[in-house]
């Protein structure tokens, strides 16, 4: 017994003293005995922080758990604000509304993601309300879920402010949608669309329906072909052949399901090729896609469409649960800020290439809410052309424009893209064109022949998608520029300032695309990797599972999204309603 004791206490101490233990076990032998020698070497304490800035971040999303993930300076002071206490896994949110994936599976509670950091990172659960850019200053109010009823408000400043608080769905203002459609940007949203689907079989198999109320109840629509609704419609579909008919042998014929998208596609923003499959398949499996068909009232339970390829006929479905997965809207308190600092005509917060917000110091925005605007060549072809030309010649030789060149695509992306879209080698290839069959090396432009050879560049210029991906890459890149503070404000690492002297702090933010998946039902999924490699099949959906398994943000969801899929392999699907 004392034997255990020292050990239970040896472990203990162990455990909370981790980061302090510097020798922990010598093992030896000693007359045929064990002998047992443990040290512990105190680390030397980190100097004491006193002047640490306050940054405050609003939300707990991809954008912002990212940031707080990759964020190591214990220099800065963090409060984080959201009216959730927890990250939530959004990409496996189709998969919780059918029951492959428990909710539980795909949440991790925010305080486990940073309570082991060495920065000092405090949570309010509660929701902003007002942004106060002038004097530094967030107006927030306790959760309306909390026991306060959400009469408590408090203000907290800030040194640095981190908007990252997502977006709302866009209902484009058409009537009857708040009110009878359900949505599929939450938790709580999955759940409650996996209560109704439940609900609708329910009082289908109630003996008093008649037969055309049944097939109402039982005809589900899906607005919006893009990758949430194709991949729930194709989810529910497995749902209902895999496990509900067996369950509801007596209706399984009456089920329909209806994928409604005002565009002439689904997927467009995939390849043509996983488009065409994904529509082909569909149709094989029973699910009625309707292109050019644009959603302009829904009721209680009829839903009225316009139909773009037959003049704008307006035709009637009725439906028994309609969910609306089309467009990103802006939150009410965004619009009131962005007001205050005056874009009030944009849709979302415009932030340069360091996703600072245009119009404000120390205000940075990520993720949904935000939209880079990026800057044009054409803009500063002026100072280009003057920073490039030391010696004032008023002409620019192939090896001057050369010098500036890596921070010019730096500086701006869409350069690259052009040369590389004209399979053109480098500018001097692109400035040959400019000149005609002039030799390279004696080549030498005007400021006029400069504007001719870049004037089709800024045509190569895109918005970012609203996707996980783009938010996370944006919270890793905006923690490593805090990280670096101090050592870039003496040493700045980023392009050439045209327009100024000196260089830029960090290096503009770039998004590097690594691939998007749209799973299909039946064990299949498409896949768009980098290098325009297109994989469409049983394969791509284990590189799917691979994936979104390795991407979960901690061991806990990670196991537990792997035992849910592997118990629905060998148990089904849960169809109770809970």
């Amino acid at each position: 017994m004392p034997t255990f004791t020292f050990f239970n206490r040896l472990s203990r101490a162990f455990r909370d003293n981790q980061s302090r233990i510097k020798l922990v076990l010598l093992c030896t032998t000693v007359s045929g005995g064990g002998l047992l020698a443990y040290g512990e070497v105190a680390a030397p304490e980190a100097a004491v922080v006193t002047d640490k800035k306050k940054v405050v971040v609003l939300g707990t999303g991809w954008a912002a758990t990212s940031f707080l993930k990759n964020l190591n300076d214990p220099k800065y002071d963090v409060q984080v604000v959201s009216p959730r206490n927890y990250f939530a896994f959004t990409p496996l949110l189709p998969s919780v509304t059918c029951g492959t994936v428990e909710a539980r599976s795909i949440v991790e509670p925010v305080r486990n993601i940073f309570k082991k950091k060495r920065v000092d990172v405090q949570f309010s659960e509660a929701e902003c309300f007002k942004i106060d850019a002038q004097n530094r200053k967030v107006y927030c109010r306790s959760s309306v879920n909390n026991n306060l009823n959400g009469e408590e408000e408090f203000v907290v400043d800030y040194d640095y402010l981190i908007i990252a608080v997502g977006a709302n769905v866009n209902t484009f203002n058409t009537p009857g949608v708040v009110e009878n459609c359900h949505f599929l940007k939450e938790v709580e949203d999955a759940q409650k669309i996996r209560r109704t689907v439940i609900d609708c079989f329910e009082r289908a198999n109630l003996p008093d329906v008649s037969e055309e109320e049944r097939k109402r109840i039982l005809h589900f629509a899906i607005v919006g072909g893009g990758p949430t609704g194709v991949e729930f419609a194709a989810s529910l579909h497995d749902f209902v052949n895999e496990d509900l008919v067996r369950l509801y042998p007596g209706i399984k014929d009456l089920v329909k399901i209806t994928l409604l998208e005002a565009g002439d596609h689904i997927l467009g923003m995939f390849d043509k090729r996983i488009t065409a499959f994904a529509e082909d398949k569909f149709q094989r499996d029973g699910i009625d896609v309707k292109t050019g068909s644009m959603v302009v009232k829904v009721s209680e339970k009829e839903i009225s469409t316009k139909e773009l390829k037959n003049g704008g006929e307006i035709t009637t479905i009725p439906y028994g649960m309609a969910v609306w997965s089309t467009g990103i809207g802006t939150r009410p308190f965004i619009k009131d800020f962005m007001t205050q600092i005056g874009q009030a005509s944009r849709r979302a917060l415009a932030t340069d290439e360091w996703l600072r917000v245009e119009g404000c110091n120390n205000v940075y925005a990520l993720g949904d809410c935000a939209t880079i605007n990026q800057r044009k060549v054409m803009e500063d072809i002026a100072a280009i052309f003057k920073k490039a030309d030391k010696h004032n010649s008023g002409t620019l030789t192939v090896k001057e424009f050369q010098e500036v060149m890596e921070d010019i695509c730096e500086r701006y992306p869409q350069v690259e893209l052009y040369l590389k879209n004209k399979q053109l080698r480098n500018i001097a290839d692109l400035l040959k064109e400019a000149k005609g069959n002039d030799k390279k090396e004696s080549m030498e432009l005007n400021i006029d022949e400069l504007k001719t050879a870049l004037s089709k560049v800024d045509s190569q210029m895109k918005f970012l998608p609203a996707t996980a991906q783009v938010a996370s890459q944006q919270g890793s890149y905006l923690a490593k520029c805090f990280n670096r503070m101090e050592e870039c404000e003496k040493n700045p690492e980023g392009p050439l300032r045209f327009r100024g002297e000196g260089r830029h702090r960090f290096k503009p933010f770039r998004y590097k695309h690594l691939g998007q998946f749209a799973p299909l039902g039946g064990e299949q999924t498409a896949a768009q990797l980098p290098g325009d490699w297109v994989s469409i099949g049983h394969s791509s959906q284990w590189l799917w599972y691979s994936v979104y398994a390795s991407k979960q943000v901690s061991w806990r969801t990670r196991a537990l999204v792997v035992s849910d899929w592997t118990r629905r392999f060998i148990f089904g699907r849960d169809s109770s309603r809970i």
